[in-house]
């Protein structure tokens, strides 16, 4: 029986997923790993494998190169920026990704962030469990900015969420949905007006060579003073050492961040400060969407071994003249 490695640790060893997988002939294989798989790791357990259902795990040339049996990479998630695109393409690997899946949990999760920040829950938490007991005065949301960088399916499900807030909802967009932004009183405007009239800067941006480093000195000199950044897209929108500079220099607000350029990310100048909020790439991943991404793979690889070719989850359809299960 063909064998699927399961690459996302945040994945259980149970679940609709695996009985699409087994009911279609399909063995799951497991690795022992907790943290993140590295590409040694790949190398370790992919080889032979026919799929891979796929985290954030860094699918390279050398790792594709290395895997001859491989047949399809399924993303368990939107962003396809851990894989070498091109690599898979001339190996006549198919990459699938799980659209409509995950934007509600990343939507709550961005205003988790942004409340967090107004409210310095995560301040006051650890004041109070050091002892302190320090009454201040907080950020309100109501009546603020919020400028959406993005809306596809994740920046529209964060503007749906605005009204509850009485937020003003900015969009930067160069295919904007017009019937959405209509419906929702979204006022689409260009990237240096976003930045200067918002007080909540949030990205939602797939990581292109265009889109790499878009928050940098000169864009985090274009934002409103005392404005907060919110990435819950990808880490490499945001040039982090540009946005240490801004925080030191008291330039904007503060930062709340679930994506960093280089993951896992366990030491970096950005947990110095109380004005920052972050977590570890969980936005996309609670405990509904995740099996709901799960799913959506599974049925992308099973598909894809029927001869089925479901082009809407497909992010390199010109390898299809070259693919053969």
């Amino acid at each position: 029986m063909p064998e699927v490695l399961i690459g996302p640790t945040t994945l259980t060893n149970h679940g609709p997923y695996l009985d699409i997988l087994r009911q279609a002939g399909f063995t799951p294989v497991f690795t022992e790993l907790t943290q993140q798989l590295t590409e040694d790791d790949l190398l370790r357990w992919l080889p032979g494998k026919a799929a891979v259902l796929a985290g954030s795990e860094p699918y390279t040339q050398r790792v594709i190169e290395a895997c001859p049996q491989l047949r399809v990479i399924a993303r368990v998630g939107v962003g396809f920026d851990a894989v070498d695109l091109e690599a898979a393409t001339r190996q006549g690997v198919v990459v699938t990704i799980t659209p409509g899946a995950n934007h509600d949990a990343v939507a709550e999760h961005v205003y988790a962030l942004m409340l967090s920040l107004a409210k310095e829950v995560a301040r006051q938490d650890r004041l109070m469990r050091s002892g302190v007991w320090s009454r201040r005065h907080t950020v309100p949301l109501r009546g603020s900015t919020l400028g959406i960088v993005g809306l596809g399916r994740i920046g529209k499900a964060v503007a749906e969420r605005a009204a509850a807030f009485r937020l003003r909802v900015l969009a930067y967009e160069p295919y904007p949905d017009l019937e959405f932004v209509a419906r929702h009183g979204i006022e689409l405007c260009s990237l240096q007006k976003l930045l200067a009239e918002s007080d909540w800067v949030s990205l939602h941006l797939p990581l292109t060579a265009e889109t790499r480093h878009l928050i940098n000195r000169r864009t985090l000199a274009q934002m409103k003073p005392g404005a907060f950044l919110v990435n819950t897209a990808r880490g490499g929108l945001v040039c982090e050492a540009d946005l240490v500079e801004a925080l030191r220099s008291g330039r904007i607000g503060g930062a709340a961040l679930d994506v960093f350029e280089n993951e896992p990310c366990r030491e970096s100048p950005l947990f110095t400060f109380d004005n920052v909020v972050m977590t570890p790439h969980t936005a996309g991943v609670d405990e509904r969407s995740v099996m709901d991404m799960a799913v959506l793979a599974a049925r992308a690889i099973v598909l894809l071994s029927r001869g089925e070719w479901p082009a809407d989850w497909i992010v390199n359809p010109e390898v299809r003249s070259a693919f053969r299960w």
